[in-house]
């Protein structure tokens, strides 16, 4: 698109209250535009992100939202068309780009783009190494799809020559059907690992496995692929980078590894090493096997570029994670109140095992919801019944209805539920949410901890929990 951005006063976003769309939204407003916005789902915590930016934001999607007429709107990959909104852009002729081509345009020129992609972790890697970086005094420029508890934001707009993105795997828009990491051409890539997911766009996992192999062939030959081993599909992929390479993971093999020393729901201590040297301990927040490869991720980029092993630390000792990510919401007749984002197969499993490490002797609850494309589906079906392991008591909400619609191969929540009690577990099958604080309310007690996983609001239950708990007589 030929756009001088020098002439642009007013820019509306189209789904503005996605987590990429709504960093965007302030990336913008700080470089002084006029941002505007719609959406049909707006909750926190984007939506506080936003009001506290100032950030006008209408609900629901209509073409009276383009008046005045905006000098470019930017259509997330949420819209389809057919949606009222983004056809009356075209009907009316109004410059328009994706999500990702924004970021380009506006905040990655000039700068070295690094992405951090995988199915799991990229958020919390994006945000730990932008905080380390922030705090290193580099000065980046970067985008996470979550909002860092030592900000209460999910982007900065810096003078220095990094710009940080996750690298998402999920496609760019309707007029381009492109995984937005390959669309923001990084110079340098972390790859936490390569699942299934996604099943709204790619048909099987070769279609999956394809995209990150594109992404790795297209590094620059003078870029960096930092790669964890511990995945077998990234580990198979190596040998196609046409740049250097570092490894990272738990396998002796990877050029940075680790083993946990000490960790509790509030801090953990490791001790990593690299290239079969032990270097040096340290204490974070983020806790769980998972989390430690997150750690190793970032602590190999960070070497490289030319932080001190002081600033290293320095970031990720005061890093405090990433809201909704493990996030205790509060604590009520010592009943712990967590909320967390996990809702793939793998990352329910993740998260609570690292959830039942740090509070072994607390009775662990898992209240899931299944929310996404992919978990609203079949597809993980067996997948989900293996999940819940380090869970004592497990109760699942019934599939969100997303859009009004549930689609034809709906996950079997009562089957998944049978399957659970038939291993010796304790599980209950929830129809709505209002169902979930009923079983909780009978079902909680003293010195228990309660998960909620949910890629989206989850009716608000986390705090809903709380109130309950307060207004329940002691037990």
């Amino acid at each position: 698109m030929n756009l001088s951005i020098q002439n642009l006063k007013h820019i509306h976003l189209i789904a503005i209250c996605g987590t990429g769309m709504g960093s965007l939204a302030g990336m913008l407003k700080s470089k002084g535009y006029q941002v505007t916005g719609s959406d049909q789902a707006v909750y926190p915590p984007m939506s506080e992100q936003l009001a506290h930016q100032g950030i006008a934001v209408w609900e629901g999607y209509s073409p009276k939202h383009l008046e005045p007429k905006p000098d470019l709107v930017v259509i997330g990959n949420a819209i389809s068309q057919g949606n009222p909104e983004g056809d009356a852009v075209l009907e009316l002729g109004i410059p328009y780009m994706s999500m990702t081509e924004a970021l380009r345009t506006f905040f990655f020129a000039d700068r070295t783009a690094i992405a951090v992609c995988g199915t799991h972790g990229k958020t919390t890697a994006t945000a730990l190494l932008a905080w380390t970086l922030e705090l290193a005094g580099k000065e980046p420029t970067y985008l996470v799809g979550g909002v860092l508890e030592n900000t209460g934001l999910s982007f900065h707009v810096g003078q220095g020559p990094l710009a940080v993105v996750e690298g998402d795997e999920y496609d760019n828009a309707w007029f381009d059907k492109v995984p937005k990491f390959i669309r923001y051409r990084p110079d340098i890539a972390i790859i936490n690992n390569i699942e299934f997911d996604h099943a709204d766009i790619y048909p099987d996992f070769e279609a999956v496995l394809s995209a990150f192999r594109r992404l790795i062939q297209e590094l620059p030959p003078t870029g960096l692929l930092v790669a964890g081993i511990d995945c077998p599909h990234v580990r198979e992929l190596l040998d196609l980078a046409p740049c250097r390479t570092i490894t990272y993971g738990l396998d002796r093999t990877a050029d940075f590894t680790a083993v946990i020393d000490d960790l509790d729901l509030q801090r953990m201590t490791f001790t990593y090493s690299k290239r079969g040297r032990k270097q040096k301990s340290y204490k974070t927040s983020l806790i769980g096997r998972h989390n430690l490869k997150n750690l190793l991720g970032v602590i190999a980029l960070a070497g490289e570029l030319s932080l001190s092993p002081q600033e290293i630390k320095a970031g990720l000792t005061s890093f405090r994670g990433v809201k909704r990510r493990q996030q205790v919401r509060g604590k009520v007749d010592d009943i712990l109140v967590i909320d967390d984002f996990a809702h793939h197969p793998t990352a329910v499993a993740v998260t609570l095992e690292a959830l039942k490490m740090a509070q072994p002797r607390r009775r662990l609850v898992a209240v899931f919801e299944p929310r996404s494309n992919t978990s609203r589906r079949n597809i993980f079906q067996q997948s989900y019944a293996l999940s819940f392991g380090a869970a004592d008591l497990i109760v699942i909400c019934e599939v969100f209805l997303k859009g009004g619609a549930m689609p034809a191969d709906k996950l079997d929540v009562a089957a998944l539920v049978e399957a659970l009690n038939r291993q010796g577990k304790e599980a209950f099958y929830a129809t709505d949410y209002a169902a979930v604080i009923a079983l909780l309310s009978t079902i909680l007690k003293p010195h228990d901890q309660v998960a909620f996983l949910s890629n989206g609001a989850f009716g608000n239950l986390p705090v809903r929990a709380l109130n309950m708990l307060q207004e329940r007589e002691p037990t």
